[in-house]
């Protein structure tokens, strides 16, 4: 099968330390993976080389079928070939209602022009339908979005991905701050995201990995120690040693 993405020996120092070092991690074009590791393991100096914030020092970063070098393109071109990133804090538009801000997702799909040429047509109209019902929210379509809770918020802006119709998501930490029944929610719109394209979810609480029943990736000081389901990884003794050993402050 080929794969999505390959980032194979990539490794950046910043000021004599090495954040990520000789990472090799790959991902299927649909699948649905966790990344673990203790505070410093390289979780989200990952993330910015994927999406073109940080360039590495040495390595490949291969995407897509016709394996396009992600390394020479810009944050925007990256943004354009279909890889979206969900931060940790929610960044949805406060003041519009929650269709609006799916609207906005949707006429932008690849690049700012898009919306001043962008006749609203019925597809959009039925993308946003969608994507609601997909993320929960049909009934909150006219809510403004600062009245959300704050786990609605979080599945706005999944939501807001998925209306661009990524090929691969990055998710940072969704499930702090939610409650047992939100969270419950989130691990359903992962999964169901996970169908049509790859979703990474960087994660640090142990009980929502195990919800997401997927394959873990666990990182320490910037390389792969340990990969495969969440009972393989946390049962390999390096991986006891470096991170489940220690408390989860």
């Amino acid at each position: 099968m080929s794969m999505l993405l390959e980032v194979s020996g990539v490794s950046v120092t910043f000021d004599g330390f090495r954040a990520i070092n000789n990472l090799s991690i790959n991902f299927a074009p649909a699948e649905l993976r966790a990344i673990i590791g203790p505070n410093g393991a390289g979780k989200t100096t990952f993330m910015d080389i994927v999406t073109g914030k940080t360039k590495p020092d040495e390595g490949r970063v291969i995407w897509g079928d016709k394996n396009i070098s992600l390394l020479g393109l810009s944050e925007s071109e990256i943004v354009m070939e279909g890889i979206g990133r969900k931060f940790q804090k929610p960044t949805v538009f406060e003041a519009q209602t929650v269709r609006q801000n799916l609207a906005m997702a949707v006429r932008a799909p690849r690049g700012p022009f898009a919306v001043l040429m962008h006749k609203k047509a019925r597809r959009n109209a039925a993308r946003i339908e969608a994507v609601a019902e997909q993320i929960g929210l049909s009934d909150s379509l006219t809510r403004i979005a600062g009245q959300l809770s704050h786990g609605q918020k979080q599945w706005l802006e999944i939501g807001m991905l998925l209306a661009q119709e990524p090929r691969l998501m990055l998710v940072d930490e969704p499930a702090a701050g939610m409650t047992p029944e939100e969270r419950e929610k989130t691990t359903e719109i992962l999964k169901e995201a996970a169908k049509t394209c790859a979703v990474v979810v960087v994660e640090h609480d142990m009980e929502f990995v195990r919800r997401l029943n997927c394959k873990v990736t666990v990182l320490h000081e910037g390389a792969v120690i340990a990969e495969g389901s969440l009972d393989h990884v946390t049962a390999n003794q390096t991986v006891i040693d470096v991170y489940l050993g220690r408390s989860h402050a």
